[in-house]
């Protein structure tokens, strides 16, 4: 673990966001070993990543951005939060709004519509709206590893890796929701898994850069890390807890409590 610490927030989101990106290989490689996976134990996991994600977006991210704001003499700390995080929701809103128009435009008066044109559009989709919430996934745990530096109160090292953990869990069941359809929409195991995993490659990119603005831009660090919590409840409240809840309601919800508890015990007990 020193070995670690001792390492530069960059280099530290970097590795992060690497193991987070590992673990949506691991769960898109299901699709070369199996057709399906237990429902009940996807639905579990992605409650319990949204837990810890809605936990992390306020201990980690945005309670820090509006303490942060009173640190630095803001006179109104909840604005440039209050900002920061309604622009990460719209973020996340907006790029699924743009995804729907760029199908309607490509695809809706083609006479292969029907057949072809449909199942391109569901795999493009898939692979695009997954690959787009991963961003300001891999954005918030760079934000979180750069506000350590930053002096950020109540940003540890701890509270990074263990935001990097939940999102982890849940891109396990997110890399094979991708992989597993695209399967079934007839593409090879091997082309499959390569889809699936593509899509958390952003996730080391967006943690550098999260990591690096963090870390250079101090006046602006209120705005990105309160965009990041923002990113991510949008994506809990659009894509995770409906996802998880469409057929095993129960399980979802104590998995967003478990997940929940566990993120709010660790950050405010050890951070």
């Amino acid at each position: 673990m020193d070995w670690f610490l001792g390492l530069s927030p960059v280099i530290q989101a970097l590795i992060a966001t690497i193991f987070t990106w590992a673990i949506t290989a691991l769960g898109a490689a299901v699709v070369l070993f199996f057709k399906t996976i237990n429902r009940k134990v996807l639905d579990c996991m992605l409650g319990f990543g949204a837990g810890v994600m809605i936990a992390a977006s306020f201990w980690s991210l945005l309670n820090p951005a509006i303490q942060l704001c009173e640190d630095i003499g803001v006179r109104y700390a909840w604005f440039a939060p209050a900002m920061g995080f309604l622009a990460g929701g719209l973020f996340i809103v907006v790029s699924e709004k743009f995804l729907d128009k760029f199908y309607f435009t490509k695809w809706k008066d083609k006479k292969d519509y029907e057949k072809g044109a449909d199942s391109v559009k569901r795999s493009l989709l898939l692979v695009a709206a997954v690959t787009i919430h991963n961003i300001p996934e891999g954005l918030a745990v760079g934000v979180a590893f750069g506000g350590v530096v930053a002096g950020v109160d109540g940003a540890t090292v701890l509270s990074a890796m263990l935001l990097a953990l939940g999102i982890g869990l849940q891109n396990f069941p997110e890399g094979a929701a991708v992989s597993l359809p695209l399967r079934r929409e007839g593409y090879s195991r091997q082309k499959s898994f390569l889809c699936g995993q593509a899509s958390g490659m952003v996730e080391p990119i967006a943690g550098v850069l999260g990591a690096f603005a963090a870390m250079t831009m101090r006046s602006m660090l209120p705005f990105l890390l309160a965009f990041a919590a923002g990113a991510m409840i949008s994506v809990v409240s659009s894509e995770l807890i409906p996802e998880s809840a469409s057929e095993n309601k129960n399980l979802a919800t104590i998995g967003v409590i478990l997940g929940f508890m566990v993120m709010m015990i660790m950050d405010v007990a050890l951070g």
